[in-house]
């Protein structure tokens, strides 16, 4: 093994599987109330559209928070800054459990309490996945993103295929200690990430210059690797934090990713409660909807790997958010329960398939603050979907009484997306370094440096 293999086998290595469960416990806690939903919402007396909101809410505050929290991760460091992170987010997601204490304390109502503590999440949880994704950068060259990202965000399938049985199961200890069982499904998933937030303490490293862990051959190569690609990037054009939160680039790839997450959350958050009005028991319901998650897991690995094979970008974010679109616009027209789920998951393919290709786009022309800012501003931007697709298919739910008009809109969402990443210019010559055999670009037509 070449001393490029060896070093970033050990840096994949050390990092990837640590960061997948990491970021498994995140997602699981900020999607879990799709499953709470199948109690939670009666118990609390909360309607389609106030669950959309609450649901969604998270993402307004996240929004807020999402830049100021990551140029604080890339000043104080990745490893301080995300364990202060997943500890307040673990506090916050077992305080779930309680809203109709809480309420019965504050003397507001429970939808009330439910949305406080959803704002308070998403404020907790900012600025930890793009932490994550600009941490990546420092780490991995550029012609190996695709597929590291691919790695990192193959948790948010799992934390449906395994979290979702699982949170099905937790709904079966309703009345265990006077608790519902969607409040233990909230309590049980929380306490992980406060106990991984002490791990990450001691476990993961800012940057390779800190790398104890790498021999110094592997670290020498990789700072100098990392230097020269950084220096390739700013030779063409170097931006600051300020240019790059408005360079029309970054907020085309936000609308990019506003497209992918539409179709991502608007189907998460409900998903649960389209497949449990199939006849279910709550077990059953959290096996079936897995399965889109499935086929996504494998398409988000695939994709990611095909696109670093070919070093190429615009095509394959647009093919997979066609397919995204599709599978949920034909998924609205059926009512058999077999094929509404091949169609939501052959969509389950281009939802996750493109999400790590997205991250390749930003990545190839900022960095240092610079990335830092531009990063979290497309995730903060692109993350608005997480309010505005749950809310629109609660209302449209509430207003129709079903759910096929909703799926279109989501649809429509992922459309926007493809059509925005089809307008984008992107420079492949970026992402490449003179000698680096594993970078040469494909011949992708008309680029145009930043």
């Amino acid at each position: 093994m070449d001393l490029e293999a060896r070093t970033l086998h050990r840096v994949t290595m050390r990092l990837i599987p640590f960061l997948m469960l990491c970021y498994f416990i995140a997602y699981l806690d900020r999607v879990n109330v799709g499953f709470a939903a199948l109690q939670m919402n009666k118990a609390l007396d909360l309607s389609a559209s106030a669950f959309g909101f609450g649901a969604g809410v998270f993402f307004l505050a996240y929004f807020f928070f999402e830049v100021p929290s990551n140029l604080l991760l890339e000043r104080f460091g990745a490893r301080r800054w995300i364990a202060r992170i997943m500890f307040s987010w673990g506090i916050l997601a077992g305080a779930m459990a309680f809203i109709p204490d809480i309420a019965r304390f504050t003397g507001l109502s429970p939808a009330h309490v439910f949305y406080g503590l959803r704002i308070l999440l998403g404020i907790a949880e900012a600025g930890f996945f793009p932490g994550i994704i600009f941490l990546l950068t420092l780490w991995f060259p550029a012609a190996y993103r695709g597929r590291v990202v691919g790695y990192f965000m193959a948790a948010i399938p799992l934390s449906t295929v395994i979290g979702g049985p699982i949170s099905g199961a937790l709904l079966s200890l309703d009345g265990i200690g006077g608790l519902g069982g969607w409040q233990w499904l909230y309590l049980i998933e929380a306490a992980p990430a406060v106990l991984l937030s002490f791990a990450v303490l001691f476990y993961l490293t800012d940057k390779p210059a800190d790398a104890t862990w790498l021999s110094t051959e592997e670290r020498d190569w990789l700072i100098a690797r990392q230097k020269q690609e950084r220096e390739h990037r700013e030779a063409v054009r170097h931006f600051s934090v300020k240019e790059a939160l408005i360079n029309p680039r970054v907020l085309a790839i936000a609308l990019i990713y506003f497209g992918a997450n539409a179709t991502n959350y608007g189907l998460s958050f409900f998903l649960p409660q389209i497949v449990k009005a199939f006849g279910l028991t709550n077990l059953q319901t959290g096996f079936v909807t897995s399965l889109p998650y499935v086929i996504g897991l494998i398409g988000m690995i695939v994709w990611g790997r095909h696109s670093d094979r070919h070093l190429e970008r615009r095509w394959h974010v647009a093919i997979a958010l066609f397919i995204a679109a599709g599978g949920i616009a034909v998924s609205a027209g059926l009512d058999n329960p077999v094929l509404k789920m091949v169609a939501l998951s052959i969509a389950g393919f281009g939802i996750f398939g493109c999400l790590p290709v997205i991250w390749t786009l930003p990545a190839a022309f900022l960095s240092g603050a610079a990335a830092a800012g531009g990063i979290a501003a497309i995730n903060s931007l692109g993350n608005l979907a997480g309010f505005f697709g749950p809310f629109a298919m609660g209302w449209i739910k509430d207003s129709t009484g079903g759910f096929g008009a909703g799926l279109l809109c989501l649809s429509g969402a992922g459309l926007i997306g493809m059509a925005a990443v089809l307008l984008l210019h992107h420079d492949t010559s970026l992402e490449t370094v003179h000698g680096n055999p594993h970078a040469r670009p494909s011949g992708e037509a008309g680029v145009a440096r930043p």
